[in-house]
């Protein structure tokens, strides 16, 4: 059986954990194996709005020889838990249980690719990740966790000044200030657990994350000619001055991860394909 594009169908299964199970889609290499790539899924809806784009390049990564890992992480997807049972540290777990799994199939170097808020999930997994990671593949990363939160919470905001909220309009800080009460807080349907919130609101920024791997960042643009914004240009900067092997490309796609339809950009799949194509990734 064979998915569209001839690659071989993914190879769902169920990854047990002591805390329940986690969903996972195998994309196996075709050809000799060049390297085992683990995915680190975005938040919330970002991450349903990104499916379609981090299925088709994990069929299109192992067309170049690498096996690909999709996992659901805790409380999300198909795997077992409700959102509001997510925490960080759990799902740095479920990273490494990934990365246990790529290393016993294919013995081969761990790539980590990142998207959006996954992006700061791999960093900080990567800073004390049981098996090396040999590069990265960065999705759009969020700049601000902290900020990133806030604009998480004002969709419940916005949801009360529509009138969809019976509990009447908050501010982002007040649904903080509930937060670290204890009480959770539900927003566009997830409800929000204290601890994941406090987790996230304590990361670093990204420019203070570097890793000690090569990485490939791509950014999107809206029209050719458009540079990032001067707060992605300073990250990236700040990045090559910690002497980070960075190898930074701004590719002209919709964000996908948050348009109301499915969004396909071949432009972004193309670019990240030919970033392992040449062959950085294979030492």
């Amino acid at each position: 059986m064979t998915a569209s594009g001839g690659a071989p169908a993914a190879e769902p299964f169920f990854l047990k954990t002591a805390g329940g199970t986690r969903f996972c889609l195998f994309h196996a290499p075709i050809g000799a194996c060049l390297g085992a790539v683990l995915y680190v899924s975005p938040f919330a809806e970002e991450m349903n709005r990104s499916r379609r784009m981090a299925a088709l390049q994990a069929r299109e990564l192992a067309k170049l020889g690498y096996g690909v890992l999709q996992l659901d992480l805790h409380g999300c997807g198909d795997s077992s838990g409700d959102f509001m049972d997510a925490r960080w540290d759990t799902w740095k777990h479920d990273l490494a249980l990934g990365a246990a799994w790529l290393h016993e199939r294919l013995g081969q170097p761990l790539i980590l690719w990142g998207s959006r808020l996954g992006v700061l999930l791999a960093l900080d997994y990567a800073r004390t990740a049981p098996h090396p990671v040999a590069s990265m593949l960065l999705w759009q990363p969020i700049l601000s966790a902290h900020a990133y939160l806030t604009q998480f919470l004002r969709l419940r905001v916005a949801g009360a000044l529509l009138g969809e909220d019976g509990a009447g309009q908050q501010g982002t800080n007040a649904l903080r200030a509930t937060l670290q009460t204890g009480q959770a807080v539900e927003v566009a349907g997830y409800r929000l657990a204290p601890a994941l919130a406090a987790s996230i609101d304590a990361l670093p920024p990204l420019y203070s994350m570097p890793p000690s791997c090569p990485v490939h960042w791509f950014e999107a643009i809206a029209a050719a000619g458009q540079e990032p914004s001067p707060r992605v240009l300073q990250a990236a900067a700040s990045w090559r001055n910690a002497g980070v092997d960075l190898h930074f490309q701004a590719v002209i796609c919709p964000p996908f991860w948050s348009t109301s339809e499915i969004t396909i950009s071949p432009a972004w799949l193309e670019a990240t394909s030919a970033a392992l194509r040449m062959g950085r990734h294979d030492d």
